[in-house]
Formats: C-alpha cells, structure tokens, sequence
C-alpha cells in the first residue's frame, strides 16, 4: 500500500535570525517567495492536505501564500524551535493519515518531483517507518514521510532537533531515497549563502 494523498506540512515559522532582517522565506525564487514556490511544490505532489506552520499573525508570509489551496496555522510557541511546529502539526493532521510528510521552508531546490518521488518509495505493507529524501551520495535530508506510527511520537518534543529523537525512534527502519545532488539538505540560511545560490543559478544553464 502506497501513500499518493498524503498529508504534507511545510515548516515555515522560524524567524530567519541569520539574515539580518531579510526574511529567508520571503527571497524571491523564480518571480515569487519562497515560501510560495514551496507550497505550490507540495500542493503539485499530492492531493492531500497542505498544512504550513507559519509565526504569529500577522505576518508577511501569510499574504505569501494568498490564493493557494493550503491550510496555514500559527505557531504561537515558534522561538522555542522546530519542534513547536511539529507538535502542533502532527496534533492537526487528519485522523485517518496513514502517513504525512515533513518539509523544510528553506530548500530551494528541491522540486515538486522530488517531493513525489519521496512519497512514492512509500511501502506501507513494508516494516519501514520512515522514508527520506538524500543527498546524491546518500546523506540524509528532506523531505521526509513518517509513518502514523510515529505519529504519537510528536506530541512530547521539546527544543529544536527537528524530530530527530523520532528517527531514533524508527530504529533504523528508514528507506533512504536518494536525489539529484546536494537538494535535499541545501538550506539558505545567510545573506551570503542566498548571494552565492543566486550567483549558482545565474550561471548554470536554464
């Protein structure tokens, strides 16, 4: 049994501390935020929910995404870290999700077909409990799909690991789905890191 209307929740509710200002989630990426482009990535790959935890309202990341079939909730608790998002993300899912998928606001290379090619390596006939997008040499990355076993997992993180403790939790039942390059763990957390990306897509070809 596959996974094709799983749930996607995007983790978009961190405040960008190391831009200076500037809101990560907010650069512009192909003619509109990246935030946006995310979300329209996860609504392309599945017909299931999109939920997107988001800062406080108001917010400009809210307008970001004005028009899009998603479902965006606040994080009140955000400066605690990530798993503030989590918790109140898996606690939103629908009851009956056999499994959701967790992506980072701030990867902008992943694409909408990775992000169906993760989903689709999902076996939930198998023993596994998570499946993950790699790097292109096997490193560990986003997104990642959990199983609704785990689900109850998220519920008790504290701090900001990202989940990992759930990971462990998986005891090594994790498929590894491996994509092209670096995508899947190539945040952009820096003005220099998004000048440098930038200065990448100039000069590769289109």
């Amino acid at each position: 049994m596959t996974c094709h209307h799983l749930p996607i929740i995007i983790l978009a509710a961190g405040a960008s501390s190391r831009m200076r200002g500037r809101d990560k989630l907010l650069e512009i990426v192909q003619g509109a935020p990246l935030l946006r482009q995310q979300a329209l990535k996860a609504r392309a790959a599945t017909t299931g929910p999109v939920l997107i935890a988001l800062p406080d309202f108001p917010h400009p990341r809210y307008q970001a995404l004005d028009g899009l079939e998603v479902l965006p909730f606040a994080v009140p608790d955000a400066d605690e870290g990530m798993n503030a998002s989590l918790r109140r993300a898996f606690a939103a899912l629908p009851a009956d999700a056999p499994c959701a998928m967790v992506l980072l606001g701030d990867l902008p290379d992943v694409t909408a077909d990775d992000l169906a090619k993760v989903a689709g390596a999902v076996d939930l006939d198998s023993d596994q409990l998570i499946w993950r997008g790699a790097t292109q040499d096997g490193a560990p990355g986003h997104p990642i799909v959990f199983h609704a076993a785990l689900f109850d997992a998220f519920a008790t993180l504290i701090g900001d690991s990202g989940g990992r403790e759930v990971v462990t939790q998986a005891k090594g039942r994790v498929t590894l789905v491996p994509l092209q390059g670096s995508r899947a763990r190539r945040d952009l957390d820096t003005p220099e890191e998004w000048a440098e990306w930038r200065k990448e897509q100039m000069s590769s070809p289109s």
